[in-house]
């Protein structure tokens, strides 16, 4: 099996994808706390992160002049953590890596992306992020994602210039997060609606400004 190693950076504008070398982002080690139980759910973004922290490690180790048997030693120490974290990626979603090369895929459709999103568990947060950013997620999928707890993939859903009306109008009202500052920019927001947004943008700028 081929370990995933690359990933989508988060678009610099609405709609634009960029394609980077295998660097984990800040937010790939966030981890999702429970709020209610004060425990940490061990999600897809959180195993991924720890595999390619530990790649990096092997990657560093194959370079560095060591006796063999500490190299040796050390090299069959890492391959078992980074097996055990790709097990678990595969408990999470079967044939995860798999999946991930899918929606990196320069061939993936709407159609397929819709899938996975369904098919995918919700503690799958890495897979259903980088769907939920995503320039060909349709308006369908985006919906479905607006309701996920991750708060990385409501806010990208509320600047995706995919997401109907409807969805928009729902993550206005988020109260978890200020995602109406962004549902105010995205040209699909009906425009009695964004207006009501910006104009609250104004004055919120107006009142840090008379502080």
């Amino acid at each position: 099996m081929e370990v995933q190693t690359e990933m989508l950076d988060f678009p610099t504008s609405p709609g634009e994808t960029v394609w980077s070398s295998p660097t984990m982002r800040r937010s790939d080690l966030v981890q999702h706390k429970e709020k209610e139980k004060g425990t940490v759910s061990r999600t897809s973004q959180i195993v991924f992160g720890e595999r390619q922290h530990l790649l990096r490690v092997l990657d560093s180790l194959e370079g560095t002049d060591l006796p063999i048997a500490r190299r040796q030693q050390e090299r069959r120490i890492l391959e078992e953590l980074i097996h055990a974290r790709t097990r678990e990626l595969n408990q999470i979603n079967v044939a995860w890596d798999e999946k991930i090369g899918l929606v990196l895929s320069s061939d993936a459709k709407p159609e397929m992306l819709e899938k996975l999103a369904k098919q995918a568990p919700p503690e799958d947060f890495y897979l259903l992020r980088l769907i939920s950013e995503h320039p060909r997620a349709n308006a369908k999928t985006l919906s479905k994602l607006a309701k996920h707890p991750y708060g990385a993939i409501r806010e990208n859903v509320a600047r995706h210039p995919n997401a109907d009306a409807n969805t928009l109008a729902w993550l206005s009202r988020d109260r978890s997060q200020p995602l109406w500052y962004l549902v105010a920019f995205n040209p699909n927001t009906p425009l009695p609606l964004q207006r009501r947004l910006r104009d609250r943008l104004k004055r919120l700028g107006e009142s840090q400004a008379s502080k």
